[in-house]
């Protein structure tokens, strides 16, 4: 812990495992450019699924990044997540053998958990006996497994959580990190990654009706049109270092954004329509504590569920949340082009509106062409603009909604 006054909460560290790029530049590159990666699900055991166009990370090596005694005792989710916090790391310019442990702590959030090693070691019980289960079946396929073995291979022993939630955790574990650093803690790493392709994990997801089950990956996830259908699952996630921006500035790295403001609110599972209430409350909280008027927001990376009632609702309460300025601010879904990936779904939102305010661009929302709402929804190809400000948005399946401003880095004294 610092001695400092607590200042603002500053990202000095990205980190990215996604479907559609390894690593920030890449992930920034195919996002700039509403690259489209959504294809017929590959992993074995998914053939005969009702769902079958997913976003998948098919080039990630976990042998490469991660060290063998950790790779045995992790799941894929967990292997995601390591590897972008150690990005995030090395971004930060922060070493591997941290001289304050104790100013380091690690927040994640997760949907499901590690549900390919714990098939895989079920399998085993019922197929072999339970001498043949192994010992990290008890770890591994937990949702906290990847703030544990985060914090155990980097050493850090400040203050680790795990938020257990919906979609919309993902940006519930970034205000989570930016108060613990208000409070006083030198460095956080958050966020989230998922695994959810595995078969016993996809059969587990086969009851939400939000699940899109077009076999076309061109026509699978189109949110905001006539033709929505649904969402595409994706795997893959992102990882923040997130600390005092003072601090920052003392080690002389570069403030890449800085966490402003966060609201969450609880309308209920599948209760789409009244999610527009509580999507706007946690809109109008997060501008409240940003200490910003909805004329400052510069682009809004949208939660984009693909359901027509929640598309609906969304635009409602972006319009009601933002007034008139909610019809003109540019609003993106750039995840169209590579899948939801639950939890981590909005970490990857925030990164995407890190880079765009880094750039001056809004990304597209490939697929999307023809929108049956009334969004300034960018279509196409990136737009340019100076970008101050960005509003990134989540729902989740079982009812939470949660919004977050962030800033760019050179506006921090704002």
């Amino acid at each position: 812990m610092s001695n400092r006054r607590p200042g603002r909460a500053a990202v000095t560290g990205i980190g990215v495992v996604a479907p559609n790029g390894l690593g920030t530049d890449a992930y920034g590159k195919s996002v700039g450019e509403g690259l489209d990666v959504l294809d017929l699900i590959s992993r074995e055991g998914c053939e005969q699924m009702p769902v079958r166009v997913a976003g998948e990370v098919r080039a990630f090596d976990p042998a490469a990044l991660i060290e063998e005694k950790f790779l045995v005792q992790t799941d894929r989710f967990s292997h995601f997540a390591m590897a972008a916090a150690a990005l995030a790391l090395d971004d930060a310019g922060l070493g591997s053998d941290p001289a304050e442990p104790f100013g380091i702590g690690v927040v994640t959030a997760a949907g499901s958990g590690g549900g390919e090693f714990g098939q895989r070691e079920l399998q085993k019980l019922w197929g072999q006996g339970p001498k043949f289960v192994g010992p990290y079946q008890s770890i591994a396929w937990f949702y906290a497994a990847s703030t544990g073995q985060i914090s155990i291979r980097g050493g850090f022993k400040g203050p680790c959580g795990v938020v257990a939630s919906d979609e919309a955790g993902g940006l519930d574990s970034l205000a989570h990190a930016a108060r613990a650093v208000r409070r006083g803690t030198d460095v956080m790493v958050v966020g989230a990654a998922e695994a959810p392709l595995a078969p016993y994990s996809m059969v587990c997801q086969l009851g939400y009706p939000e699940l899109s089950t077009v076999d076309d990956p061109a026509r699978a996830y189109r949110p905001f049109t006539e033709k929505a259908c649904g969402f595409v699952p994706a795997e893959g996630g992102a990882l923040l270092v997130v600390e005092d921006e003072e601090r920052a500035r003392e080690r002389g790295v570069p403030v890449r954004a800085t966490v402003a403001g966060h609201a969450a609110t609880f309308t209920g599972a599948s209760r789409w329509a009244e999610s527009r209430e509580g999507l706007a409350r946690a809109i109008r909280g997060a501008l409240d504590e940003a200490g910003c008027a909805p004329e400052e927001i510069d682009v809004v990376f949208a939660d984009a569920m693909g359901v027509p009632e929640a598309d609906r609702a969304e635009a409602l309460a972006i319009a009601d949340a933002l007034g008139a300025h909610g019809t003109r601010v540019p609003v993106t879904a750039p995840k169209t082009g590579f899948g939801r990936a639950y939890c981590a779904a909005p970490v990857l939102d925030t990164v995407a509106a890190v880079l765009a305010m880094e750039h001056g661009r809004v990304p597209p929302t490939p697929h999307v062409f023809d929108i049956c709402h009334d969004l300034d929804l960018v279509m196409s190809r990136a737009r340019p603009a100076e970008l101050r400000t960005a509003l990134v948005l989540s729902r989740g399946l079982m009812g939470s909604n949660a919004a977050l401003v962030v800033r760019r880095g050179d506006d921090s004294a704002r």
